[in-house]
């Protein structure tokens, strides 16, 4: 993939750095494109994969600025019931001015 923006010192278009992150399913996950100018942080990607890890085998979703080790979303598509069966070690519902209980944090 080349940057149509970014050129070498001859004129000629630079390349931009891509990385897809394909799921067991074969379909894409994740997209990054890069330009040339801009280095590829390591940590973010090893982030990435393990949160995408995490949402195929949970239910779940994480959080901005999750890192591994943090609470995680509980999917609003497990009903209560659900939840405590999948998660045995228990779940804490945040308290949100409209009451509803669809917003649940727990550990995986």
């Amino acid at each position: 993939m080349v940057d149509p923006d970014e050129k070498d010192s001859t004129g000629n278009p630079v390349p931009s750095r891509a990385l897809h992150i394909v799921g067991g399913d074969k379909e894409v996950k994740l997209s990054f494109l890069y330009p040339a100018s801009t280095g590829r942080n390591m940590e973010e990607i090893l982030r990435v994969v393990d949160s995408l890890q995490k949402a195929a085998k949970h239910k779940v979703a994480t959080p901005a600025n999750w890192k591994q080790g943090d609470p995680v979303v509980i999917s609003p598509t497990v009903s209560n019931e659900q939840a405590k069966q999948m998660f045995p070690q228990g779940y804490k519902i945040a308290d949100l001015p409209s009451k509803k209980e669809y917003l649940r944090f727990t550990n995986v």
